[in-house]
């Protein structure tokens, strides 16, 4: 896995996202064409293949290592000091989800819930500290929480990331809408990992070729022009043209 600086990303900013699949290769396939991404040939820590974006790291394809958990992407906040952070998200109502991994030497992970159900990702860098590139067409480039109580969201999250949501750093990379926004009211609340392309409808024609479907057609946001899509195994996520 190729190494960066773990001060590239401070407390709360989004600094990662893999995908739980049952096949990475059939994900290796369909993600290397949509967003033209190549992998490393050596598995990464825990049978995971590691997404490089003109040799820099972008994303991690994992193999599900129980069928009955979700297909799904997740986006990892940087926790440069784990305890702290989880004591904190107890403490404003949410939970961690099991207990925190060591990968390898390349940092912790952890999975938290905020009140309202909601999953994230925390990550503790060792020798990992995230992406190598974003905002760049075929990378990570926003996260949005999709909540049915935007008040408990703000409070929740600008009490865990502040500094991330109002202090210096002009572009958080995430926000929050309510669920009826975009989805049917009985969808629960959940983040959605958008990535950049330069055409939305481009990459939606070639997501459907390549055995996905499209589960929202493209919308305006006040962050670009988005679209929902599954993908050939049921793994949802956005593009994003800006």
């Amino acid at each position: 896995m190729a190494e960066n600086r773990a001060s590239a990303y401070t407390e709360g900013v989004p600094c990662w996202v893999d995908a739980q699949l049952s096949d990475t290769a059939a994900g290796r396939r369909f993600y290397g064409e949509l967003f033209g991404w190549t992998f490393e040939e050596k598995e990464a820590y825990g049978g995971s293949v590691l997404a490089l974006l003109e040799g820099r790291p972008v994303a991690a394809l994992a193999a599900k290592s129980d069928g009955r958990m979700p297909t799904v992407w997740a986006v990892y906040f940087a926790a440069p000091d784990m305890g702290a952070l989880a004591a904190r998200i107890r403490a404003g109502g949410g939970q961690i989800v099991g207990d925190a991994r060591q990968v390898g030497h390349y940092g912790t992970a952890a999975l938290a819930a905020d009140p309202e159900g909601a999953v994230f990702g925390l990550w503790q860098p060792g020798r990992h500290a995230g992406f190598g590139v974003r905002h760049q067409p075929g990378s990570f480039d926003w996260a949005q929480l999709y909540t049915r109580d935007t008040e408990t969201a703000n409070a929740f999250y600008g009490g865990l990331f502040h500094e991330a949501l109002f202090g210096r750093d002009t572009r958080p990379d995430f926000g929050r809408a309510p669920v009826t926004d975009v989805f049917p009211a009985e969808m629960p609340p959940h983040f959605l990992v958008h990535f950049r392309v330069a055409r939305a409808e481009a990459a939606l024609g070639t997501a459907v070729r390549l055995g996905g479907r499209v589960q929202v057609p493209p919308f305006e946001t006040s962050y670009g022009t988005v679209a929902v899509v599954a993908d050939d195994q049921g793994a949802s996520f956005a593009v994003l043209e800006r």
